[in-house]
């Protein structure tokens, strides 16, 4: 597959969850990260061409890349204890088919420490490309675990002491009363169909997020994700001071 632009190629190349096999980059391109990603390349053996931006353009699906694509394999999983930190954040998020969708939720993901996301089973090889991008890099980055059984993997984790919040309205409590300093793991739902009944059963506690009016919808699910990330890095900010923000 082809991955465009420097945050893509970069993630691709640093995060070693997939082979890049070769590298294109413009001739008149000259900024020092696509020359930092050009010699992280280089260590590892990656084969860089300097060709005409119209060689990119005509290997490049769309004409944002600035300039800098590859070629790389389709993404290696990871497993479930690779998720499992000192502090643990998993994310489990189910019925978020659209790439872009499931990319924004990534990115927030991962920028709120999350520790791992556990998705159900299916051929995301047609799609990585969009999903790498709109994560910003993200999908490559973090741990992502595909599941043939959500259901099995919450209750595994918690049996693993893991407290495993629902991001679910009926019998909630709000996401602000939750505890986050611990172990957690946190379900998101598509905004379709939310949550399986299956996955839901093996929950410990349904958390919503308060609206400051009567709106009735739900909140999409990068922006859900992004909501409750969020308080799970502020509350372990609090507790432990000395965390160091990036």
């Amino acid at each position: 597959m082809i991955l465009e632009g420097n945050v893509s190629v970069k993630a691709a190349i640093m995060a070693g969850n997939r082979d890049v096999h070769k590298l294109y980059m413009a001739t008149e391109k000259h900024d020092r990260d696509s020359f930092f990603i050009m010699h992280r390349a280089i260590e590892r053996g990656i084969e860089v061409v300097r060709c005409p931006r119209e060689e990119i353009d005509a290997l490049a699906e769309g004409r944002t890349h600035g300039g800098l694509i590859a070629e790389a394999g389709e993404r290696r999983y990871q497993e479930i204890s690779d998720c499992l930190s000192d502090m643990p954040f998993v994310a489990l998020a189910e019925g978020v088919e659209d790439p872009f969708n499931l990319g924004y939720l990534m990115r927030s993901l991962h920028s709120a420490g999350c520790t791992g996301i556990l998705l159900r089973m299916r051929d995301w090889s047609n799609v990585e490309q969009v999903i790498l991008k709109a994560s910003a890099g993200a999908f490559d980055w973090m741990n992502v675990v595909l599941c043939e059984d959500l259901p099995g993997a919450v209750k595994s984790l918690r049996n693993q002491g893991l407290y495993c919040y629902a991001a679910m309205r009926k019998d909630a409590i709000s996401y602000l009363e939750a505890d986050f300093r611990r172990p957690v793991l946190v379900g998101i739902g598509g905004e379709m169909r939310g949550l399986s009944s299956k996955v839901l059963k093996e929950m410990d506690q349904n958390i919503c997020v308060p609206y400051a009016n009567d709106f009735r919808n739900a909140l999409n699910a990068a922006a859900a994700a992004a909501v409750i990330g969020f308080e799970v890095f502020r509350q372990r900010m609090q507790q432990n001071p000395a965390m160091q923000m990036e």
